[in-house]
């Protein structure tokens, strides 16, 4: 399929960390765009698919802070790391309780760049598995707490939302991934007395199990190698507002003792100190992991459990609130006609009664994806049934049929007979090829012949859509 390569986009003022930091990035294997001030670099962003932002602070035109404010008002869901020297250090913190999602102080180590980079990423693709985060959630379209939908089982969160939002209660929000456990954690916060206080988001799933107690509480200069200078953790950072801990089922077992601690007393260390540090927080958590069962396994500590869970929070899939979907798809197509500049009026009753029937493993955010790529590619005022292949298959429920067999080729064309000598691997990468062609052919057609538009809406570099377009010996065409 098309290349996934990570596309990072480097921000600063100082041409030869620029440089530095592209080289280094660049034999990691991302690829590196740089942009020379804050103005520069969210014009790139506005223009671009970029998967992380690396910003200096200080910068002419526009400064740090607001291309951060900008960049997550863009997208909420794409961590952006901040650069600052030893003198700005507060005003990096105050960036991450902003939103953004780490920050390096300069001089950097090469090794701590690389360890920042890859759990920035991880926790993105991670995040793209749940469903949009409550900053994209706003709008005239949205429901009661961001949450879309009117069904008995949302009905009950809810309710539950209304009780506990405004007390220092812990939280345990529970379901399949891509039913909005984020968007919970955010109503929480956002519905309670601490709302202008920070609301901090750890993904455990995503730190290395070296780095979770650095992360959650802090380290002192010299605990460890790289560690040239104090740094406040998750808990403090989160001070007087609420903390969420996405996948907390991932916490390593040693871990787990300090954070039944932290919830009892309120204190903890950093790693390599000796003060204790007091804080206020309220904890949220999350979890696609059975517990319970976990906890059978000697995975996850009972008596962990038991605190975590003083309010549960279980969360229905997609496949248990169908009576959702068509508020749900309004949202998503109100919400991509903004972004991509369309007009669409609705969903046609045909491709209304497949997205019913769909069983949506991938739950809200695979609805959100499906709607997007509909949005993108329709041509008429209603989405139909062919906007919405191949990207629904057949599900387990239903016999293979005419729409199992066009899945498997470009939409409209039935799949071409297996030739004389021709196996599964020739005839995936011809199907393959096919799906590449339409996709880049329409959003080509949708940005009227602008590469670098088209490269944004498929979400792949500018470069890498003009290999493909050789590659399928498509002619590019005028391109600014």
């Amino acid at each position: 399929m098309l290349p996934a390569r990570k596309q990072i986009l480097v921000v600063d003022d100082e041409a030869n960390l620029r440089r530095v930091l592209a080289a280094q990035l660049g034999r990691d294997g991302y690829e590196v765009h740089v942009a020379e001030d804050g103005a520069a670099g969210l014009s790139f962003l506005r223009e671009h698919h970029i998967d992380l932002v690396i910003s200096d602070l200080r910068m002419p035109k526009l400064g740090g802070m607001e291309l951060l404010r900008a960049a997550i008002a863009e997208d909420p869901s794409r961590p952006v790391v901040i650069l600052t020297a030893h003198g700005t250090i507060d005003t990096a913190v105050e960036a991450l309780k902003t939103g953004a999602f780490d920050y390096i102080t300069k001089p950097f180590d090469q090794d701590e760049v690389r360890t920042i980079v890859r759990k920035a990423l991880r926790t993105r693709d991670l995040a793209s598995h749940d469903a949009s985060p409550a900053g994209d959630a706003g709008g005239t379209g949205a429901g009661r707490f961001g949450l879309i939908g009117t069904s008995p089982s949302l009905q009950e969160v809810h309710a539950v939302i209304s009780r506990v939002a405004d007390t220092p209660t812990t939280v345990l929000i529970t379901g399949e991934s891509g039913t909005g456990k984020e968007l919970v954690a955010h109503a929480l916060h956002e519905s309670s007395s601490r709302a202008k206080r920070p609301f901090i988001k750890v993904n455990c799933a995503a730190i290395p199990k070296t780095l979770i107690e650095s992360e959650l509480f802090g380290y002192e200069r010299g605990a460890f190698t790289g560690a040239v200078g104090s740094k406040p953790g998750r808990f403090e950072l989160a001070a007087g507002g609420t903390l969420f801990l996405d996948e907390v089922g991932e916490i390593p077992l040693e871990m787990q003792v300090k954070l039944l601690r932290v919830l009892q007393e309120h204190e903890f260390e950093r790693v390599g100190g000796v003060k204790t540090v007091r804080v206020d927080v309220r904890l949220v958590a999350a979890t696609n992991r059975d517990l319970k069962r976990a906890i059978a396994s000697g995975e996850f500590r009972e008596d962990l459990f038991y605190r975590l869970n003083v309010v549960p929070i279980p969360l229905p899939p997609l496949r248990d609130r169908r009576s959702d979907v068509p508020e749900l798809a309004a949202f998503f197509i109100e919400k991509f006609n903004t972004r991509l500049r369309k007009q669409l009026k609705g969903v046609d009753p045909a491709a209304m009664e497949r997205l019913l029937q769909y069983e949506w493993p991938g739950n809200i955010r695979e609805l959100e994806n499906v709607i997007e790529r509909a949005v993108l590619f329709a041509d008429q005022p209603l989405i139909s049934i062919d906007d919405l292949l191949p990207q629904l298959g057949t599900t387990e429920a239903e016999p293979l049929g005419p729409s199992a067999d066009r899945a498997a080729g470009a939409p409209g064309e039935p799949v071409d007979a297996i030739g004389e000598g021709e196996g599964l691997k020739a005839q995936v990468k011809a199907a393959t090829a096919r799906i590449e062609r339409q996709l880049i052919e329409r959003a080509l057609h949708q940005t009227t012949g602008n590469v670098t538009h088209a490269a944004r809406l498929l979400k792949i570099s500018r470069k890498g859509l003009q290999l493909k377009m050789k590659e399928l010996g498509l002619r590019e065409r005028g391109d600014e």
